[in-house]
């Protein structure tokens, strides 16, 4: 197994910003990582230490319910999948050494090193064609058992198409997803997590845009005990543009978390970064940290991220953490927003003074704030069945 080597790492520099050993004695000299683009990065999971929850990728998760995904031996064997498909979307299993792998990023952390040195054979999910397509493939039935998957979607140059991935049932699975979105390009990708109510699924993805092409990519999460999606989107070529779109539902001891990355790296590079969430329930908990990184190259960028959070009972905690980085002056804007809050009150009052229950009126309220999310989505049959879902679980019937 090869490792690759970082650029920059937080090893010990010394005299680096004005840093000396202090009188008393030796110190710890280690110099903290300076920017998002420089945290250590590998392939092999010894080249990582035992996640402990202390490190600053695992601080807000709950990692003893997961740590036979970090720290334990993990099945890589493929597993049974229902594909749904249509023309101009292939799927296939292609070996590790195939040169896809790896070419849109890789791990930052313990857990998808762990699925990265361990899965036997990769997904390859490979989109061609001009016209529009809605193609997805169905995990279920992983059981209780770790394991680890891989995953590529290639779109062609020019071509065009909505990708579903969706998990369902038992899990307990560590994974990677790779997206490769070639010049002129159109992609939706849509990570669907309707998972059993103990399962847990720890996903990296990470996407890389080439020139004048466009990604959309929306993290749906409403079923699991714990559910982790972290996407990191490198905007690798001029014109590349990023939607990037996250909806989640968290009810009573439910964990549901993401890291989101977007690295402009290249000159008229644009960025949308949208997730909103409802918490109800004791110990229902949310995580997101939004990191958005502008290079010193990436002249005339355009870039927003924003959080928004729903409270809908007591007892519940909602952690969100915009970051933003600027190398360059030269941009056309760039901003970021954060807001964790609870029903409007004016809003209940208009809907209440018009005959509707308040109960019904909550739901309207909660309904009308994630919408947003859903009607982006692009496939009728998919939004309607994720009203649906959205709908159970106001209703605590999920």
């Amino acid at each position: 197994m090869t490792s690759v080597t970082p650029t920059s790492t937080a090893m010990p520099t010394e005299g680096q910003h004005g840093l000396k050993a202090h009188s008393d004695g030796d110190w710890d000299r280690t110099v903290p990582v300076q920017t998002r683009s420089e945290r250590f990065r590998s392939v092999n999971v010894a080249d990582f230490p035992e996640v402990d929850g202390k490190e600053h990728v695992w601080k807000l998760s709950p990692v003893a319910t997961f740590a036979d995904l970090t720290n334990g031996e993990i099945s890589g064997a493929v597993p049974t999948l229902e594909l749904h498909e249509a023309d101009g979307v292939d799927v296939s299993w292609i070996a590790r050494d195939d040169e896809r792998i790896g070419a849109a990023g890789i791990p930052e952390e313990r857990a998808s090193a762990n699925a990265w040195s361990s899965f036997e054979q990769a997904l390859l999910i490979s989109v061609t064609g001009e016209d529009e397509k809605v193609a997805g493939v169905t995990r279920t039935g992983l059981g209780t058992a770790p394991r680890a998957a891989h995953t590529v979607i290639e779109a062609a140059p020019n071509s065009r198409g909505l990708v579903v991935l969706r998990g369902t049932g038992e899990a307990r699975l560590t994974e990677n997803v790779e997206i490769l979105v070639g010049e002129g390009a159109n992609l939706t990708v849509v990570s669907l997590q309707e998972w059993a109510e103990d399962g847990v699924h720890l996903a990296s993805h990470f996407a890389r845009i080439g020139r004048d092409a466009k990604l959309k990519h929306i993290v749906v999460s409403l079923g699991g005990k714990v559910v982790r999606v972290n996407p990191s989107t490198h905007l690798a070529e001029q014109g590349a543009d990023i939607e990037a779109l996250g909806l989640y539902f968290a009810d009573a001891g439910q964990h549901l978390e993401q890291q989101v990355y977007v690295n402009h790296d290249a000159p008229h590079t644009r960025s949308r970064v949208t997730y909103k969430g409802a918490l109800q329930g004791a110990g229902a908990r949310s995580v997101w940290i939004g990191d958005v990184l502008i290079g010193n190259a990436a002249v005339g960028t355009d870039s927003y991220e924003q959080n928004r959070n729903l409270v809908l009972t007591d007892g519940t905690r909602a952690d969100s953490v915009p970051n933003l980085e600027i190398e360059t002056g030269d941009i056309e804007g760039a901003g970021h927003a954060s807001a964790t809050g609870r029903f409007d009150d004016e809003q209940l009052f208009y809907l209440q003074s018009r005959g509707i229950p308040e109960d019904e009126a909550r739901r309207l309220v909660v309904r009308g704030f994630l919408m947003e999310i859903v009607q982006k989505i692009g496939d009728a049959e998919l939004e309607e069945r994720l009203v649906a879902a959205l709908e159970a679980e106001l209703a605590g019937e999920r």
